[in-house]
């Protein structure tokens, strides 16, 4: 026997309510602008390809900094672990000096900047903008990867909620 879903007309709230019930990996997404270095936290990015590697990622299109991510011919996209909970909320933080003394980073020689403390850091060049309601999807092939160290051990942290989350090691399998 299977439970019946109700079925509903989608609404905005109805949208965010289904989705802050779906955790997502959290990444960091920096960029060279005109005006210096922009970056901004993201919940959205996603493997699309592995051979070629290329991900996708979604901007809303009222952040000054998400237009500058768009305007660029490359970025590094920063997939975070739990212990870089303070950078995923002073990036997602609206005003913020997000590349401050309070900020490990340095200028690749390409330009773009790079978060040392992030396990994952993946330079990518845009293939693709595709606007969609007040965003813009972005599909990326990925020309470098830089891994800080050994990221077996690294909790990954997630966005579930509103709020951020560190996973365990517990799996459901075992």
């Amino acid at each position: 026997m299977t439970a019946s879903m109700d079925h509903v007309v989608p609404t905005a709230d109805l949208f965010k309510d289904a989705f802050r019930a779906h955790p997502a990996g959290i990444a960091v997404i920096t960029a060279l602008g005109a005006g210096g270095p922009v970056g901004l936290t993201a919940s959205s990015v996603t493997s699309v390809s592995a051979d070629p590697p290329v991900l996708a990622f979604s901007v809303s299109t009222a952040s000054a900094s998400a237009a500058v991510l768009v305007d660029a011919g490359t970025l590094v996209v920063h997939l975070l672990g739990a212990d870089q909970l303070g950078i995923a909320r002073l990036f997602a933080t609206r005003g913020a000096d997000r590349f401050g003394p309070a900020t490990a980073w340095h200028a690749l020689p390409t330009g773009e900047p790079l978060l040392t403390e992030a396990p994952w850091a993946l330079r990518c060049h845009i293939l693709h903008r595709l606007p969609v309601g007040g965003s813009m999807i972005l599909a990326a092939e990925v020309l470098s990867i830089e891994q800080a160290g050994d990221d077996a051990g690294i909790a990954p942290l997630v966005y579930h909620n509103r709020s951020y989350h560190r996973l365990d090691d517990q799996s459901l399998m075992d």
